[in-house]
Protein backbone atom coordinates (compact mmCIF):
# COMPACT_ATOMS: atom_id res chain seq x y z
CA UNK A 1 0.00 0.00 0.00
CA UNK A 2 1.79 3.52 -0.83
CA UNK A 3 2.40 5.61 1.80
CA UNK A 4 0.08 8.10 1.11
CA UNK A 5 -2.87 6.04 1.28
CA UNK A 6 -2.41 4.95 5.12
CA UNK A 7 -2.79 6.52 8.31
CA UNK A 8 0.22 8.54 9.41
CA UNK A 9 2.33 7.09 12.09
CA UNK A 10 2.96 8.57 15.86
CA UNK A 11 6.43 8.96 14.23
CA UNK A 12 5.54 10.40 11.31
CA UNK A 13 3.20 13.05 12.99
CA UNK A 14 5.66 13.87 15.46
CA UNK A 15 8.07 14.69 12.05
CA UNK A 16 5.52 16.92 10.82
CA UNK A 17 4.36 18.68 14.19
CA UNK A 18 8.39 19.40 14.66
CA UNK A 19 8.65 21.05 10.92
CA UNK A 20 5.92 22.87 11.55
CA UNK A 21 7.16 24.61 14.50
CA UNK A 22 9.87 24.75 12.35
CA UNK A 23 8.50 27.54 9.96
CA UNK A 24 7.45 29.73 13.21
CA UNK A 25 10.90 30.47 13.81
CA UNK A 26 13.71 31.89 12.06
CA UNK A 27 17.12 30.49 11.01
CA UNK A 28 19.46 31.81 13.21
CA UNK A 29 17.65 31.61 16.47
CA UNK A 30 18.00 29.07 19.52
CA UNK A 31 14.93 27.42 19.04
CA UNK A 32 15.38 26.76 15.65
CA UNK A 33 18.57 24.46 16.56
CA UNK A 34 17.27 22.93 19.26
CA UNK A 35 14.00 21.49 16.84
CA UNK A 36 16.46 20.66 14.13
CA UNK A 37 18.15 18.51 16.60
CA UNK A 38 14.74 16.49 17.75
CA UNK A 39 14.63 16.10 14.01
CA UNK A 40 17.20 14.61 13.73
CA UNK A 41 17.53 12.23 16.98
CA UNK A 42 14.02 11.37 15.50
CA UNK A 43 15.33 10.23 12.14
CA UNK A 44 18.20 8.35 13.54
CA UNK A 45 16.07 6.53 15.92
CA UNK A 46 13.79 5.53 12.83
CA UNK A 47 16.29 3.93 10.95
CA UNK A 48 17.31 2.02 14.04
CA UNK A 49 14.52 0.61 14.46
CA UNK A 50 13.34 -0.64 11.18
CA UNK A 51 14.53 -4.18 10.66
CA UNK A 52 13.36 -7.00 8.47
CA UNK A 53 14.05 -9.94 8.18
CA UNK A 54 17.09 -11.53 6.13
CA UNK A 55 16.22 -13.66 2.64
CA UNK A 56 18.44 -16.18 4.47
CA UNK A 57 16.46 -16.79 7.78
CA UNK A 58 13.14 -17.27 5.90
CA UNK A 59 14.18 -19.67 3.85
CA UNK A 60 15.47 -21.37 7.18
CA UNK A 61 12.37 -21.11 8.65
CA UNK A 62 10.14 -22.16 5.98
CA UNK A 63 12.42 -25.47 5.27
CA UNK A 64 12.29 -26.41 8.93
CA UNK A 65 8.32 -25.83 9.07
CA UNK A 66 8.52 -28.02 5.79
CA UNK A 67 10.37 -30.49 7.40
CA UNK A 68 7.82 -30.72 10.85
CA UNK A 69 4.95 -30.79 8.47
CA UNK A 70 6.66 -34.07 6.21
CA UNK A 71 7.22 -35.57 9.66
CA UNK A 72 3.79 -35.14 11.13
CA UNK A 73 2.13 -35.98 7.84
CA UNK A 74 4.37 -39.50 7.81
CA UNK A 75 3.62 -40.18 11.74
CA UNK A 76 -0.07 -39.80 10.68
CA UNK A 77 -0.18 -42.50 7.92
CA UNK A 78 2.90 -44.74 8.77
CA UNK A 79 1.66 -45.75 12.71
CA UNK A 80 4.64 -46.87 14.54
CA UNK A 81 4.22 -50.55 15.46
CA UNK A 82 4.92 -52.63 18.48
CA UNK A 83 8.10 -53.96 17.03
CA UNK A 84 9.15 -50.90 15.83
CA UNK A 85 8.66 -49.49 19.49
CA UNK A 86 11.02 -52.17 20.93
CA UNK A 87 13.70 -51.17 18.54
CA UNK A 88 13.67 -47.41 20.69
CA UNK A 89 16.05 -47.16 23.34
CA UNK A 90 14.74 -46.58 26.66
CA UNK A 91 16.03 -44.66 29.17
CA UNK A 92 17.29 -46.38 32.34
Amino acid sequence: MPSWLRDPSLYELEINSLFRELKNHGVSTKEYDVILSRIAKLQTMEHHTKSSVSKDTLAIVTANLLVIFMIIKHEHVNVITSRAMNLIMKPR
